[in-house]
């Protein structure tokens, strides 16, 4: 798929853990290129993504299919396997290095809890500074978004969303079409006080002025 303009380049970083749904394909945007981190590229290929480049130490990655996707013009960036990245880190580094701004993250989730922390650590990591990241995740679909920023979604009226803060407090959260509207407030790092709002309207503005924030739908790809 072609983007308009540079500014509009998108990647789709597909990573491991269970397999994604497959009705997440409904809901990907408009892409340039795939990157597949290791195991991730069985995801992919289970999707009906042509992969760009696959990116790891892959220790994970089935060495056959590895092998096929070399042949059909994927590229194999390997790693030592003793490294300091994760293998995700490195494949959303690659996208920022291929030129993307938007960059949407496909997961099943599951597999070990460091790696899940490790996701959502690295999707803040400051090389993504200037691009728009989400995240499908199982059945969720999860936005951050930095301060000063605002973003808006769409939903069933009732439906869950959850504003948690990422990386630290996060201050002059305002929203609306939410049943618990927030004006101009903080959430504090330690604080659940965010989790469970709901969607009072089909369109819903959430607005931070410091601090980042995670806004995750739960159930974005469920019905």
């Amino acid at each position: 798929m072609n983007a308009t303009s540079a500014l509009d380049t998108t990647a789709l970083v597909v990573i491991g853990g269970l397999p994604p749904k497959r009705s997440v394909v409904q809901h990907l945007p408009r892409y340039d290129f795939v990157i597949a981190a290791d195991s991730g590229l069985h995801a992919a290929i289970d999707l009906g993504l042509r992969v760009t480049a696959v990116v790891g130490d892959m220790d994970s990655v089935d060495p056959a299919v590895l092998a096929v996707a070399e042949v059909t013009g994927s590229d194999i960036e390997r790693v030592p396997r003793d490294k300091e990245n994760t293998d995700t880190e490195l494949a959303l580094l690659t996208a920022v290095a291929r030129g993307a701004r938007h960059i949407t993250v496909i997961t099943g989730g599951g597999g070990r809890l460091d790696h899940q922390l490790g996701v959502l650590a690295v999707m803040q990591h400051p090389a993504l500074g200037e691009c728009s990241v989400q995240a499908f995740w199982d059945t969720a679909r999860l936005h951050l978004v930095r301060g000063p920023g605002s973003i808006e979604i769409t939903g069933p009226v009732g439906s869950i969303v959850g504003i948690t803060p990422a990386g630290g407090n996060a201050e002059g959260i305002s929203t609306s079409g939410l049943r618990w509207t927030l004006n101009n407030e903080s959430l504090l790092a330690y604080s659940t006080r965010g989790i469970s709002n709901e969607m009072a309207e089909p369109q819903a503005t959430i607005t931070v002025t410091n601090g980042n924030l995670f806004v995750i739908q739960p159930n974005a790809l469920e019905g």
